[in-house]
């Protein structure tokens, strides 16, 4: 048995409580590479997620843990909140195990109501406020919500749904509910005023208004058994390539994950009192962990940012004093092309952790001379809570790369074809990975966790490489390789090409089907504010500085690209655009054809 199966059959966890054992420093060289601030190994403390909120309310209580507007929320309030609201749950219900949704917006509201459903020992299902019917159905009826808490704004299309979804209780909060006075009242006379109040049929028994949970003095919170065990999360993956899964992640997963993220970024624990700006969306994971579980472990302030517009981040970040700033490369790529950016007083920003898909090479020194603050890009997925990988803050960064793993964080590029050969540095495979923060698999889906966890490795579906430093780089995902002419080509090798151009503000490659070659590359492409091109200038750069069967063979220009929630361009959607196309214009040659044949088989026509 060769050292890497031998690796994959042993056990997880060590008899050591609460480390994590990982691999044998030879085969892990990004050990050597971490900053001498960072540790190889961390004791983990096994304990229910919100011990760090209770933690952070014991020995800060008076800090702000989140400020919205004209409202601030200490620590020791929001301990308290939470635990009223788990009180109230119970008496609704709601018992240990139980599945809670949380619908909403980025508001002091999310945090509440996350850290009482934990406190009340039920599981939190986060849910897209933007979600249309059929996926809020899905969603809803797969993780067996039995309450729900949301916003008056999602009402109208719950309602619809309401006889069908099987939710016992509806807790509606407002916007005006995270504000103070006098701005709750200016808020509600704008939203009548403006005509987006909803009216919701409040009946006390299964309707009911947010506020009821923070009714009363009682509080809970519940004793959890085995952290390492007990879900918190039912976390669901973004269902581009199919149905979307509920990612089953424990108190001890998210729990782990923070505290390798601080671990990681020693430099962050070093400043007290940082003020974190979230424009990432609370209810996904990313926002989750960067914007709700990190600050509670750095003891920071939480700057909610309910819908993202350039201007007014660019004034939040100015306003509130931001230190950090998690985003997406849209936000950021976005930020830089606002005219007026030089007006804003940046000067308290020192971080931008950079997210949810690559970012482009060339706009790195860009952000450092514009925004003032360094950029780190790092790596993750829902099913890993969702961080395993980033670059240095304080030492060497790798531009385009994502970094090390975390501590206690194995790696492995392996052979795409059966996933069980480890591959050498420099060579191209699949990436696998094990570590704490590693899911327990997927809700009700037995057949996709066995396919996507073996033998303790999480097969991550992406093509990466990893160097003689232990630095891994992202290919692309394996679902997007393209096979052009019998070779294989990586998209994002194209992206970063078509970003380089000074006239392109975005741009994405796509593979489409090809009647010869298997399938040809397609470049769409976002062109900044005042700029124009012709196709052939797009293909004329590429074929400059790319393999000729890697050149996009056609080109379409647009004003926007489609992205997810927190950014990400969505090349999956472009493709399902281009078959729908091919397949209108197939049935179009057929109905033609069809035409032309009855005119000449019909009784009036020249038979045979």
């Amino acid at each position: 048995m060769d050292d890497f199966s031998k690796d994959v059959k042993d056990g997880h966890y060590s008899a050591h409580p609460g480390k994590w054992d990982s691999s044998d420093p030879a085969d892990c060289p990004w050990l050597n590479s971490y900053d001498d601030c960072v540790p190889r190994s961390l004791n983990y403390a096994k304990v229910p997620l919100f011990h760090w909120v209770d933690e952070t309310a014991r020995l800060a209580p008076r800090t702000v843990a989140c400020q919205f507007m004209n409202t601030k929320m200490t620590y020791a309030k929001l301990q308290r909140d939470a635990e009223i609201i788990a009180a109230n749950l119970r008496s609704f219900g709601v018992k240990p195990g139980d599945r809670v949704g949380i619908m909403l917006p980025n508001l002091p509201q999310v945090i509440q109501a996350f850290w009482g459903v934990l406190k009340a020992g039920a599981i939190v299902v986060m849910i897209n406020p933007l979600y249309m019917e059929k996926e809020l159905t899905y969603q809803i009826h797969d993780s067996e919500i039995s309450h729900l808490i949301t916003i008056d704004l999602c009402w109208p299309k719950l309602e619809q749904l309401r006889a069908t979804l099987g939710v016992k209780h509806f807790f509606i909060t407002t916007i005006a509910d995270g504000l103070g006075f006098p701005l709750n009242l200016l808020q509600r006379f704008n939203a009548w005023r403006e005509g987006s109040i909803k009216n919701v049929p409040f009946d006390q028994r299964t309707v009911l208004k947010f506020s009821t949970l923070l009714e009363g003095k009682e509080r809970y919170s519940h004793a959890i058994g085995d952290p390492e065990e007990t879900l918190a999360l039912l976390q669901y993956t973004g269902g581009t390539t199919g149905a979307s899964k509920g990612v089953m992640l424990t108190h001890f997963n998210l729990g782990a994950n923070i505290q390798q993220t601080k671990a990681a970024l020693p430099c962050l624990a070093e400043v007290p009192h940082h003020v974190l700006i979230a424009v990432v969306p609370f209810f996904h994971v990313y926002g989750l962990t960067t914007c709700i579980l990190l600050p509670t472990i750095l003891r920071s302030r939480v700057v909610p940012i309910p819908r993202f517009s350039p201007p007014e981040l660019l004034k939040a970040v100015s306003k509130y004093k931001g230190t950090l700033l998690p985003g997406a490369p849209s936000v950021y790529l976005s930020l830089l092309q606002q005219k007026n950016l030089g007006k804003y007083d940046l000067s308290n920003l020192q971080c931008c952790i950079s997210g949810s898909a690559p970012m482009p090479a060339a706009y790195f020194p860009k952000i450092k001379k514009e925004l003032g603050a360094i950029l780190i890009e790092g790596y993750g997925l829902t099913e890993a809570s969702p961080i395993t990988h980033l670059n240095s803050a304080l030492g060497r960064q790798k531009i385009g790369s994502i970094g090390l793993p975390f501590p206690d964080t194995d790696a492995r590029i392996v052979d795409m074809e059966v996933g069980t050969v480890p591959l050498p540095p420099g060579k191209v495979g699949e990436l696998i990975l094990r570590g704490p923060q590693i899911m327990r698999g997927y809700w009700n889906r037995p057949d996709d966790t066995a396919s996507t966890l073996r033998n303790g490795w999480l097969y991550t579906g992406d093509i990466a490489v990893m160097d003689e430093e232990g630095y891994f780089t992202i290919v692309d995902r394996k679902k997007d390789m393209v096979l052009v002419g019998g070779y294989n080509v990586a998209p994002r090798e194209i992206d970063e090409v078509l970003h380089e151009h000074p006239k392109i503000a975005d741009a994405v490659a796509v593979g489409i089907p090809h009647p010869t070659r298997g399938e040809s590359i397609k470049a769409y492409v976002v062109l900044k504010p005042g700029e124009s091109m012709e196709k052939s200038e797009v293909i004329a750069w590429c074929r400059q500085r790319l393999a000729n069967y890697k050149v996009p063979r056609q080109v379409e220009f647009r004003d926007a690209l489609p992205k997810s929630v927190v950014g990400k361009i969505l090349r999956r959607m472009l493709l399902s655009e281009e078959l729908e196309k091919r397949d209108k214009k197939k049935a179009d040659r057929l109905e033609a054809g069809a035409a032309q044949h009855d005119d000449t088989d019909s009784p009036d026509g020249n038979g045979l």
